[in-house]
């Protein structure tokens, strides 16, 4: 197949990119599918198990994203970084460990708030990405 329209070729290599984020995704980024040693009829049943959470935390992912919530799970920019850091399954998966862990240290983060009072602005807008996140 020969593209000779740039822009069509540059929308085929943007999907390309997406499935090699999505096989990151469910070999070493997330699932750990490798790793499974499954026969075939457990690792057809564990893939269609897998494909129904990755799309379950990929739009949870998005919703983060369009909420603009995403700085507070993980950094939006570094030195010299062109693209974007993580997927919006990363953000999904990850979005609810960080929803998880502040019912572990939830305590712990206001007392440190209470003894560094100038943080307060941050840590309430914190709450509220949180409080919205938990409703999705």
């Amino acid at each position: 197949m020969l593209l000779d329209n740039f822009e069509e070729v540059i929308k085929i290599y943007r999907h390309r990119m997406g499935i090699e984020a999505m096989f990151k995704d469910c070999k070493t980024g997330g699932y750990n599918l490798e790793g499974s040693k499954a026969n075939t009829h457990r690792l057809t049943n564990l893939i269609l198990l897998i494909a129904i959470a990755y799309t379950i935390s990929t739009l949870k992912g998005k919703l983060i994203k369009q909420s603009g919530f995403q700085k507070y799970i993980s950094r939006l920019n570094e030195v010299k970084r062109r693209s974007r850091r993580h997927s919006n399954f990363w953000l999904g998966l990850y979005g609810n460990l960080w929803i998880i862990a502040w019912d572990f240290l939830g305590d712990i983060v206001q007392d440190i708030i209470n003894i560094n009072r100038h943080k307060i602005f941050n840590y309430q807008k914190g709450l509220r990405a949180m409080s919205i996140l938990k409703e999705a």
